[in-house]
């Protein structure tokens, strides 16, 4: 086995590692609601949640992997250190946000290391801005859908059981969180899943290892979606607290309202095969079920913190995937080609 070989494996790895933080890092989006609502201890939840995010490649194509692939940067001028680069940038910024409970997407730090790593190596010629222009208007779409989406659905739920005692409209809803958590879980393994289906096959792709058509092999969407489930299991609880707890008080009824809302966002976003941030998503919907009840019942403290984490993310993740690029630079003057033979 060749080192260029040895180093798209070791990329592959990193990759996969990034999918678990991914999971592990968003795995409040999924089980928040049922958790601050009681619907299910946290360890049921988790597993709830990782069921759905495993089996999520039975419903939706890939889109969005292949919006990663070829949609935001020229393939032809990936190379590993790019890849890595990114890589080690998203994940750097994971892991900093996840230890100060900041519910950051790993979507756009993502997205942002793969920017920062690319104009490091080749400045912003190779940028495709339709796909990037997409991507960043997805930032302020996908949290006002959802949050719109959650406050009608409050609406039309308190219309249509107005008269209805509230013990038994908590016991219903209380049950139909079932249902709405396992369709988010479903969206979250979907679109995020594919963010790291996108990164591997263009990987694969710029080694000459799938032909001469980008395409995403079966293996790489199995292993993209069990080891994100498997992130879930492990569960970012900091993270779970803010969503669920401190950003507003959720009921069965709210919570069911904000997952389905935040459900039917993704769902559509996944369609169009765009990148959209399962953690900006969610959050608008707890905004919008919270805003139902009076200005007073958000947090809009920690909602502006969040918001900043949001802000941040790209250009943070950016910055820190062009110095590693430029680190690398110091060791490898060029790229291994990346082909087998």
């Amino acid at each position: 086995m060749d080192a260029a070989l040895i180093l798209v494996i070791i990329t592959i790895a990193l990759a996969l590692f990034f999918d678990f933080l991914n999971g592990f890092h968003d795995a409040a989006n999924s089980i928040a609601a049922m958790v601050s609502t009681r619907l299910l201890k946290p360890h049921w939840a988790v597993l709830w949640a990782a069921f759905f995010n495993f089996v999520a490649f039975l419903f939706f194509g890939v889109h969005v992997a292949t919006t990663i692939g070829t949609g935001l940067v020229e393939p032809s001028v990936m190379d590993i250190h790019v890849i890595l680069s990114a890589l080690l940038g998203a994940i750097f910024w994971n892991i900093f946000t996840w230890y100060y409970g900041l519910p950051s997407s790993s979507s756009h730090a993502l997205i942002g290391g793969l920017l920062g790593a690319s104009v490091a190596h080749a400045g912003f010629a190779p940028l495709k801005w339709l796909g990037i222009f997409k991507v960043l208007s997805a930032i302020v779409i996908s949290p006002l859908l959802g949050m719109i989406m959650a406050m009608i659905l409050m609406l039309v739920t308190a219309r249509l059981f107005f008269y209805s005692t509230p013990t038994k409209v908590e016991g219903w809803f209380h049950k139909l969180q079932f249902i709405s958590s396992a369709f988010i879980s479903l969206g979250h393994g979907s679109n995020d899943a594919q963010k790291t289906m996108g990164i591997i096959a263009m990987l694969l792709f710029s080694s000459h290892l799938i032909g001469d058509q980008f395409y995403v092999p079966f293996w790489v969407v199995i292993s993209c979606n069990f080891v994100i489930a498997l992130g879930t299991v492990f569960g970012g609880w900091r993270v779970v607290k803010t969503m669920g707890m401190r950003i507003t008080k959720l009921r069965p009824v709210s919570g069911f309202c904000s997952d389905t809302a935040s459900a039917i966002t993704l769902a559509l976003a996944t369609s169009l095969g765009i990148p959209v941030s399962t953690t900006h998503t969610v959050t608008g919907a707890i905004i919008g079920v919270g805003s139902i009840n009076g200005f007073s019942a958000v947090r809009w403290g920690v909602a502006k913190n969040i918001v900043w984490a949001w802000v941040l993310t790209i250009p943070a993740a950016g910055i820190v995937a062009s110095l590693i690029w430029g680190a690398m630079q110091f060791f490898v003057t060029e790229a291994p080609p990346l082909m087998m033979g």
